[in-house]
């Protein structure tokens, strides 16, 4: 007799699970009392007793596996693609060579860096004519200083970053071509305002020249060449100095050399001037037109075949030039980096918003930039640009001060029947009386409750004079310049003005002041010692010692400014400065290109650029307050500025044996 137990333990058996026989089905009505009123959502999966993983769970771990695994994966093969293109990229730059056509392009862009040293002295050169030719206020001519000088700052931030999206050589066209249409256009221009939107516009354009010469250039050097010679093409902004400060000394003071177009269409010398200060932009547009793209920036977009076409161009002309025509390119392979836009589809299931993405990007470069490289900038330019505007001005002021040391006065003479066919100048006259005078050229004149009867001005050209309270009767006024601001509480009887030129006119009889010229050029000149020096020793000793001998230097020189009691002594110690701290400047330029990866090397170098000019402005500002008053305050800020920039400079990586990245 078969035992029931038995059959339906191997009944069971062939399911694999006897046990869930032994129990008869519950009714619903039967559930348990604990799930009752429960919903199916919130009930708890039973494995969980016993640690068993959800279901659900097992999936979204495994594609997180998945997802990191990919992840890992692409940050391998793309840190191996960076890695493999910059070394081979520096081999391919060594076989090429260093020849005929670095050098073709080292003058072309060279000449670009010129013509933005011109522009740094136009404005100021031209200031002195065209305040008296549109009647420039004070505050406009301030204003027009700062808003060219804040529009180039600009121009360097844009331009900088186009040049990593649109390439170098195109930007470089369209720097030079605006800077070249707008200056040209403000020769002609006759009122302030418009001349100043021109000069702006003008601004902005060769503010991006800096940013993308340097990218440009630096691209086709190899690594044992690129200090030395990045800082001979530093000697072209000093060029450009003694090319403006030369032209302007020698065509500015020469008022006949201008011409007219009509009554009201004045061409005056210092428009001629500007003029001839566009031909190192026109020549160096002429020059990139020829020029081709640079390899490095069409590989880091992955414009293959462009770049091998250049780099077999670069070649064959640098070995046709040494007598070896028969040497071939042998590069058939070149290992293109991934892209920007490959990188945004990979990551755009990832993390975030595409705009998320973006700022990340921006923020992290932006800090990059910022940790290594702004205090010392700012520190540097602060006292370089702000000793560079405290010279001049202070020239000035030293001048002003003689002059108005030599003023003679003379109180209650009277004057009768007399001719002043002689010109009046830097003199003050008190309570005087004269009667059937006639007057000629005035200058620095001041009449203060003076009496004036039966008197004949003709032909007069005042510069700075004045009438106070005084009193003019039975009195002609023929062809003058002498408007109704230069009367103050004065008392007019029967008085005639015929023929007045109103508004402001250059003084063709006034002599020009030549030593602003002399100074700029002898201030340029001087930095030629340091130039050739930071060029011959920038890859044997390395940019930071360069960077920070050179701005230690520079901070015991600024004590000898204390010294300076006379124009001589200025103008002595302004060449010593810039002579030794120009070698900070070369190093600057050279380390700024090299730290930075070239998808983002235009973008950095723009606003380390920007950072400058900025620093140039606060700079102006701060050290303009103290002329007149003590030299002090300005020498410490000096001194202060750079020491601080010298030990960060010491901080900074050394980038002498670094491949560009």
């Amino acid at each position: 007799m078969d035992d029931p137990y038995q059959n339906n333990v191997n009944q069971g058996g062939q399911d694999g699970y006897p046990y869930q026989t032994d129990y008869p089905q519950q009714d619903d009505d039967a559930a348990s009392d604990a799930t009752e009123g429960a919903d199916e959502d919130d009930q708890m999966y039973e494995g969980e007793y016993q640690g068993i993983p959800h279901p659900d769970e097992i999936k979204m771990a495994r594609r997180a596996a998945r997802l990191e695994a990919k992840r890992k994966a692409r940050l391998a093969e793309q840190q191996e693609e960076e890695e493999s293109l910059p070394e081979q990229y520096e081999s391919i730059m060594e076989d090429c060579g260093h020849g005929r056509f670095q050098w073709m392009l080292f003058f072309v862009l060279g000449l670009a860096l010129m013509a933005d040293g011109v522009d740094g002295f136009v404005v100021g050169f031209v200031l002195p004519s065209a305040e008296k030719d549109m009647c420039i206020s004070n505050a406009d001519k301030g204003l027009l200083g700062l808003l060219v000088y804040v529009a180039m700052m600009v121009g360097a931030l844009v331009w900088g970053g186009l040049c990593d999206k649109m390439g170098r050589r195109k930007c470089l066209i369209y720097v030079l071509t605006i800077d070249l249409v707008f200056s040209f256009l403000s020769c002609f221009a006759q009122g302030y305002g418009f001349f100043l939107f021109l000069r702006i516009c003008s601004g902005f354009g060769i503010g991006g020249s800096i940013p993308i010469v340097y990218t440009y250039f630096t691209e086709f050097l190899q690594m044992d060449k690129r200090g030395e010679h990045l800082s001979w093409l530093c000697m072209f902004w000093m060029l450009g100095g003694l090319y403006a400060s030369f032209t302007a000394w020698g065509i500015i003071p020469h008022y006949g050399w201008g011409f007219a177009i009509g009554t009201q269409f004045q061409i005056h010398s210092w428009r001629v001037f500007i003029l001839v200060c566009l031909f190192p932009a026109l020549a160096a547009l002429i020059g990139v037109v020829f020029m081709p793209e640079s390899p490095r920036f069409l590989l880091e977009n992955a414009r293959h075949d462009e770049a091998w076409m250049i780099l077999r161009r670069v070649h064959d002309t640098n070995w046709k030039a040494k007598g070896e025509p028969e040497r071939v390119f042998t590069v058939t392979n070149i290992k293109t980096p991934q892209t920007e836009e490959d990188e945004f589809i990979e990551i755009q299931s990832d993390t975030g918003t595409a705009f998320q993405r973006w700022t990340v990007r921006k923020m992290t470069m932006l800090q990059q930039i910022s940790s290594s490289l702004k205090c010392f900038l700012v520190a540097v330019f602060i006292s370089y640009h702000g000793l560079g505007v405290w010279f001049p001005d202070m020239i000035k002021y030293m001048q002003y001060e003689e002059y108005e040391s030599k003023v003679k006065v003379f109180h209650r003479e009277r004057v009768e029947r007399f001719h002043f066919n002689f010109s009046l100048v830097n003199q003050i006259h008190r309570e005087g009386e004269y009667i059937h005078d006639k007057y000629g050229f005035i200058k620095s004149v001041k009449f203060e409750d003076s009496l004036f009867e039966n008197c004949y001005f003709e032909d007069v050209r005042s510069t700075n004079t004045f009438f106070e309270n005084c009193t003019f009767k039975n009195t002609i006024f023929y062809n003058t310049d002498l408007w109704q601001e230069k009367f103050k509480d004065c008392r007019l009887e029967n008085t005639t003005f015929l023929h007045p030129k109103k508004g402001c006119h250059l003084n063709f009889q006034e002599e020009n002041d030549i030593v602003i010229y002399m100074v700029s050029f002898l201030g340029s000149l001087a930095v030629l010692p340091g130039n050739i020096l930071s060029a011959l020793f920038m890859d044997k000793i390395g940019r930071i010692r360069i960077i920070g001998g050179s701005m230690l230097a520079s901070s015991a020189c600024t004590f000898l400014l204390l010294l300076s009691f006379s124009q001589g002594a200025v103008i002595c110690w302004q060449c010593l400065f810039y002579a030794v701290s120009v070698a900070a400047w070369n190093g600057l330029e050279v380390i700024s290109v090299e730290l930075y990866p070239s998808s983002k090397r235009g973008t950095a170098f723009g606003i380390l650029n920007g950072i400058c000019k900025f620093a140039a402005i606060l700079a102006s500002f701060i050290f303009a307050v103290f002329i007149g008053i003590t030299k002090i305050i300005p020498i410490f800020l000096a001194f202060a500025a750079l020491v601080c920039g010298g030990l960060v400079a010491l901080k900074l990586p050394e980038t002498r044996e670094k491949i560009l990245s």
